[in-house]
């Protein structure tokens, strides 16, 4: 055995084919280690390059990025104390631009150019700001100084006489010709670098021999001649990330800041296991596939580190100084990357569900609460009752303004309270807000409610996991069904939902978030608490149900007023005043918290006694009484000093108008446009203080979120009723705003996010256009300035029905013009203006006219007037797409009618051979649907063996849209690449209903996929037990095997899970029998050894007197823990079992297992 300690060079290598070929260089293969320290869970091949004692470890198959890398560097640094020389050596994504040449199999390693870095940076780190350069403030440390001094003197040794790596790997190959095939160097004329735009072709097999060689489709590069090295080799910046770079457009992007290469471990390294990296190329990082270089790329960069190492003297690198040393605290630092990685991913995982965060709003409504307020809602047996007793529902409907909003965060903070210690309760609240419509919408409320169960959980449960892991964002039944698995965790779950009538109900939204929630109350622990105007459908929803009307109590009040009395001049502290004005405005309520507020605010600025008691017997009440507060309010507002009257017009007209919530900072910066500029004078920024201001109460700001809002949702209504009164050129005056920033000089050169009005004048602008009387001013002129438009179209048209594999921004788009993004928004006067200077078939950078966006869009107008002008409506874009695949995607009846009624085809395929009736049917749009049909698209359309209309259906839960496509004639049986069925994606998302709806037309449960798997394969995996048993009901042959032999019953047994057992074992003794690997299904669960496992089986005891000879074959040859007597003594009752099984005594070997029980023959039950 090898001692640790003798070992100075650690390798890491991320990949088995990186650790193959690191193994494959060294010298001297030594015996492993005599010991490794007690948590280390690496493997280490040990051995001598050169005269250096080397450690070379790899990550955990199946495992890649940031965290694994730091865990093996830190087990690494444990085991092999005296380690000074670290080395990251693999393959990566290249990244060639006109400066530097880099081809397949050359060789990228870290250098910083200016000495400041380690040629490292995690490029999640770096920022752009406007009209500067990118910025990397990721960067990482150096490599000891005897790893930069050894690689400066192999360049200068390499560019003096060349190098002899191609050399070194031929004598490696021809010692072991069966590397040869995998490790050797591929032919040149794989190696093709596609233009950014090119995207790979699917292909059953990892190259790109579907993809065009067309010589359009390729960037042009020289032969290199014979003066230089066919493996070339690159100093310069890597950068590293967890995520795959897979993005031609990023990728040159970063190539101009100067990086070489990406890769995907080294930002988890450098800072705590200081090293090199030397990456071999294998692709370009972006879609296509290469790994047919993987083998060869591997081999390079393990030659040049060998080659590196024999710089390096022995003596000079054992007075070097340990890196345990260096870093003191390596395995701390390692742990808190390791930490922040399993945190990130926890949150990533979660913010992947719903990005919604209803914490800041309950923050900022709790702290608006007045002290003492509330305390009658808490004390209600209704209450008090719903919060002591289990599937409680409290409804609480409340007119405008009585206080529902803030009640529902002291109910909120009070549940918060009483449950702080307690794990097992679970909290979930969410505030609908009608001007958040868009995206509260019924998966969007339902998403959050998991989210917020989620959060409170130490660790997220397999049900999440398993849901992530399939990809794409889930639909509504698929967080249902999971929702479900989450709240059964928790002995207690609480539900509160506020301003259920702001919820949207025109879409159904509303109705099918309740429906799901009640459905969950019906099947777990829910207490569900509720608030609304008392409006008819809401009231119906919750009829049988305990309600508790909310008002603005008269103590509540009082105490509301006499807290805001210090708000007022001081002589309203006069005695009896303070008083007189609290008494009538208690009286003057009715009930209507807000009310109130605008009470107040009315005798802010008078002057005496007299004027307040004047004004006190004029306070409207009754049910116009928000009318008329709203009146004097305003009345007050316009009769301010012009600059503060002007100022409070525009704060109004954008917070009434504007598409959605507005920050202060953008409002500010909104007010600060000065038409006819083109640059923003900072100095023009109005003070939020004067904002709020001049408002006199109609305004307030979130806190938590910065949102600037008017003061409540009747101030809305009020200003939607009277806003031709107040300010009836509202949406013009937006518009000039929008368009006058969107043209400033500083965005001719594209836009940064930190560009605080850009994001909303972009996406909006022409919104107010459409609602504005005539064409605003300065829009053609933004439209017909070329540059401007193109950053404009980066934000608002990012790209559709192609893939993306990274951050969309500023690649988006290029040579969009004034045409596309009139034709994008259905600015149908702005459109016909500029075709009188523009060509109809002008294109952008994707190859898409102004049709596609009018398509897009479904702006049936614009189409029309496009049509009239010449427009072409069966154009290809880069991508294959057409513009009836855009309409078809979004659904857009009108202008799939008009494309059709020029004759288009149905059935264009494009490059993810995919037709309009593909898209359609993705996205659920019947309609559409309909029309294509009718039009003679091919119901069962495969793309020469790729997706069908049925697959993509069932892949996005569209139930009806599949059963109007089996009505129309599709098959059930349809698949994709590979043969994946539909009722494999169907028994994979457990839809229940659409598995029994494929399998009563005629789908095959035992048809596999190239790999063998079936139906029953994806239901057991996912645990979706009600599917098996259905599968199971129509399968004819239960046992398939796959390409492993393994049959899926014991697939299923081997994850442990009770249910899955107890139908195991009640539904067919075919599950008893033994697959080809010898392993039967409850011998997977007896692996297991799982508790609650144990408990199902005792459960299920059905002892067989019947002879062992005549018994299914069952194997017991796996490990259980010892002293695991029950699992004996449960089998040998629930079946018959050998008497040398029934022995305790030869269950206890020191080896643990039960193999060691049975005899030299085995015998099997």
């Amino acid at each position: 055995m090898s001692n640790p300690h003798d070992y100075i060079v650690g390798w890491i290598c991320a990949l088995r084919i990186e650790y193959v070929a690191a193994k494959t260089f060294l010298d001297e293969k030594h015996a492993p280690p005599e010991s490794v320290s007690t948590n280390d869970n690496n493997i280490y091949t040990l051995g001598k390059i050169g005269k250096h004692n080397t450690v070379i470890a790899v990550l955990p198959q199946g495992e890649y990025g940031i965290a694994p890398a730091a865990g093996v560097a830190r087990d690494m640094l444990h085991s092999f104390p005296n380690i000074r020389i670290g080395l990251m050596v693999g393959i990566g994504g290249g990244a060639p631009s006109p400066k530097h040449d880099i081809r397949l199999g050359d060789i990228v390693v870290s250098a910083s150019g200016n000495g400041k870095h380690g040629g490292v940076f995690n490029f999640d780190h770096g920022k752009v700001i406007q009209n500067q350069p990118f910025q990397e403030s990721g960067f990482l440390n150096q490599p000891p100084t005897i790893l930069r001094a050894a690689m400066q003197g192999l360049r200068a040794d390499h560019e003096a006489e060349g190098h002899q790596l191609e050399r070194f790997i031929n004598d490696i190959l021809d010692k072991k010709p069966r590397l040869r095939k995998t490790y050797g160097r591929p032919q040149g004329i794989t190696d093709r670098l596609y233009q950014p735009g090119v995207l790979h072709q699917p292909n059953d097999e990892p190259n790109c021999d579907l993809c065009s060689n067309d010589p359009s489709s390729l960037k042009v590069r020289a032969e290199r001649t014979s003066g230089e090295d066919n493996l070339s080799i690159h100093y310069g910046l890597i950068a590293s990330s967890d995520k795959l770079m897979k993005d031609a457009m990023t990728r040159d992007e970063f190539a101009k800041k100067g990086v070489l290469c990406f890769e995907t471990e080294a930002a988890g390294l450098v800072n705590h296991f200081p090293c090199l990296v030397i990456r071999g190329i294998c692709d370009y990082a972006d879609t296509h596939k290469n790994d047919d270089w993987q083998g060869y790329a591997a081999m390079a960069a393990a030659a040049y580190a060998k080659d590196l190492l024999s710089q390096i003297h022995p003596n000079r690198a054992e007075v070097e100084k340990k890196i345990s040393e260096v870093l003191s605290a390596t395995s701390r630092k390692a742990d808190t990357i390791i930490r922040h990685h399993q945190i990130q991913k926890h949150k990533d995982v979660l913010d992947w569900l719903t990005l919604a965060d209803y914490s800041l709003f309950q923050s900022d409504n709790i702290g608006r609460r007045q002290p003492g307020t509330g305390q009658w809602l808490l004390n209600s047996p209704q209450f008090c009752n719903w919060r002591d007793n289990p599937n409680q529902t409290l409804f609480c409907p409340g007119i405008p303004g009585a206080g529902k909003t803030i009640l529902t965060s002291i109910i909120i903070d009070s549940l918060e309270t009483l449950f702080l210690d307690n794990n097992s309760v679970g909290l979930a609240y969410v505030y609908c807000n009608f001007r958040r419509q868009d995206e509260q919408t019924a998966r969007e409320l339902l998403a959050s409610v998991l989210k917020q169960l989620l959060q409170s959980l130490p660790t997220l449960p397999e049900s999440i996991q398993s849901l992530h892991r399939m990809g794409s964002r889930p639909s509504l039944d698929a967080i249902s069904s999971t929702l479900l698995c989450v709240a059964k965790l928790f002995s207690r779950v609480f539900v509160v939902i506020d301003a259920l009538d702001e919820c949207r109900a025109s879409d159904g939204s509303r109705a099918r978030f309740l429906n799901e929630i009640f459905d969950l109350q019906s099947k777990c622990q829910i207490n569900i608490f509720a608030t609304s105007r008392p409006i008819l459908d809401v009231i119906s929803i919750f009829a049988n149900r305990v309600s508790l009307e909310i008002r603005a109590t008269d103590d509540d009040v009082r105490m509301f007023v006499r807290g805001h009395m210090p708000q007022l001049p001081e002589f309203f502290s006069q005695q009896g005043l303070e008083e007189d004005v609290t008494s009538q405005i208690v009286r003057s309520v009715q009930g209507m918290f807000l009310l109130a507020q605008l009470h107040l605010d009315s005798l802010r600025d008078r002057t005496s006694v007299a004027a307040v008691y004047k004004a006190l017997k004029q306070l409207p009440s009754g049910s116009d009484a928000y009318y008329h507060a709203y009146e004097i309010a305003m009345g007050r507002v316009m009769s301010q000093l012009p600059g503060h009257k002007g100022l409070a017009v525009q704060v109004l007209s954008w917070i009434t108008c504007a598409k959605r919530p507005l920050t202060v900072k953008e409002l500010r910066h909104a007010l600060a446009v000065e038409v006819g500029t083109n640059e923003l004078n900072i100095d023009a920024l109005p003070d939020t203080s004067i904002i709020v201001q001049v408002c006199i109460g109609l305004v307030t700001i979130d806190e938590s979120d910065g949102i600037i809002r008017l003061a409540h949702y009747t101030t809305q209504e009020y200003f939607e009723k009277t806003q031709t009164t107040w300010f009836p050129k509202a949406d013009s005056y937006i518009t000039t705003t929008c368009v006058t920033y969107l043209s400033f000089r500083a965005f001719k050169s594209g836009y940064c996010e930190s560009d605080t009005l850009y994001l909303y004048a972009a996406n909006n602008w022409a919104f107010h256009a459409r609602n504005a009387a005539t064409i605003c001013e300065g829009v053609i002129d933004f439209l017909e300035s070329g540059p401007n438009v193109e950053s404009s179209a980066q934000v608002c048209m990012r790209p559709e029905l192609v893939t993306w594999t990274s951050k969309e921004g500023q690649r988006v788009h290029r040579r969009a013009r004034g045409l596309h993004l009139a034709a994008y928004f259905g600015a149908t006067a702005e459109t016909r203006i500029l075709l009188l200077t523009n060509d109809v078939e002008l294109k952008e950078g994707y190859g898409r006219t102004a049709i596609f966006y009018a398509a897009r869009t479904g702006h049936e107008a614009v189409m029309n007037l496009l049509l009239d002008s010449g427009a072409k409506a069966d154009l290809q874009d880069n991508g294959g797409n057409t513009p009836l695949s855009f309409a078809a995607a979004y659904g857009h009846e009108g202008c799939t009618k008009l494309l059709l009624a020029q004759g288009v085809k149905t059935d264009t395929m494009d490059c993810l051979r995919r037709t309009p009736l593909c898209y359609a049917c993705e996205n659920g749009h019947n309609a559409v649907i309909r029309l294509l049909l009718e039009a003679g698209a091919d119901v069962n359309w495969d793309g020469d063996g790729s997706y069908t209309p049925v697959w993509h259906a069932v892949n996005m839960d569209h139930i009806t849209t599949v059963q109007l496509l089996l009505e129309n004639g599709a098959s059930a049986n349809s698949e994709l690449i590979g043969g994946e069925s539909a009722l494999s994606i169907a028994s994979k998302w457990g839809n229940q209903a659409m598995v029994k709806l494929l399998l009563e037309n005629g789908a095959q449960v035992d048809s596999n996929d190239r790999w063998g798997n079936t139906a029953l394969e994806c239901a057991a995996r996912y645990y979706h037990i009600p599917i098996l048993l259905l599968l199971l009901h129509h399968s004819k042959s239960i046992n398939l095997k796959d390409l492993r032999r393994k049959a899926p019953p014991s697939r299923v047994a081997k994850h442990g899970d009770p249910e899955v057992i107890k139908m195991l074992l009640e539904n067919s003794m075919k599950f008893l029998l033994k697959s080809n690997f010898g392993r039967a299904p409850l011998a997977c669960a007896v692996d297991r050894a799982l508790k609650e496992v144990s408990d199902t089986l005792a459960r299920l005891r059905k002892p067989n007197p019947g002879p062992p000879s005549k018994a299914p074959s069952l194997a017991f040859s796996r490990t259980v823990p010892k002293g695991t007597f029950k699992w004996k003594s449960l089998l040998a009752d629930t079946f018959t079992v050998h008497k040398e099984l029934s022995n305790p005594k030869r269950l206890h070997q020191d080896d643990g297992t039960l193999s060691a029980a049975v005899p030299s023959k085995t015998q099997r039950i």
